[in-house]
């Protein structure tokens, strides 16, 4: 682990692109390790950190500490700025917070779903990546239980971002180069365009 965490609410300092932490394999953590209470701390300062941003999903590496643990929640209230027709598309539907530990991918729909996507480590910027349309994952929770989910659309989008950081990968490695832009262009050009629109007119 990364030092000592104290008690109490606590924001911690999201890394920015560039940061080699970024870009370093996390390690595994052993069951003794997730029932530590320092593991129980940074979940929580994660957790917090996750919503003040606010953001949808933290992997621990993007926080200083190379360990796979990935803390995940999709609130209802993000959701505001889509229509019912674009939430659709995207199967995007609240997740409750929860935690995946040593996560891996162990089955993924060979379709795949394209939109603009963003990251905590890449502050005012989005692009379009392409995503497995929905994945299996085998991970450990915070008690150090089994767990084997499947989730498909946004969902399976989050999981594949933030375990994607625990491999040292950000979303440009997958982006469709061209269609970076910062949130304010794409909300004022693109918001309202499907992937394969924005592509075909930016190629």
């Amino acid at each position: 682990m990364n030092g000592f965490l104290p008690l109490g609410k606590m924001r911690l300092k999201i890394l920015q692109a560039g940061d080699e932490m970024l870009r370093a394999k996390a390690r595994e953590l052993s069951p003794a390790e997730i029932l530590a209470e320092e593991t129980e701390r940074l979940i929580e300062h994660m957790k917090n950190t996750m919503r003040d941003a606010p953001g949808v999903g933290l992997a621990a590496p993007q926080v200083g500490v190379p360990v796979q643990l990935v803390v995940v929640e999709d609130r209802e209230e993000y959701h505001k700025k889509l229509t019912p027709a674009q939430l659709a598309e995207r199967e995007r539907r609240p997740v409750p917070f929860h935690v995946l530990i040593n996560p891996r991918i162990v089955a993924r729909d060979q379709s795949t779903a394209e939109f603009f996507e963003g990251c905590l480590s890449l502050v005012g910027y989005v692009a379009i990546v392409p995503r497995s349309a929905s994945i299996t994952v085998e991970f450990s929770n915070e008690r150090a239980e089994p767990v084997r989910l499947e989730a498909r659309g946004w969902y399976a989008r989050i999981l594949q971002h933030e375990m994607d950081h625990l491999s040292g990968v950000l979303y440009t490695d997958r982006m469709h180069s061209r269609t970076l832009s910062t949130i304010e262009n794409m909300e004022r050009f693109w918001k309202d365009f499907k992937a394969h629109e924005v592509r075909t007119r930016l190629a």
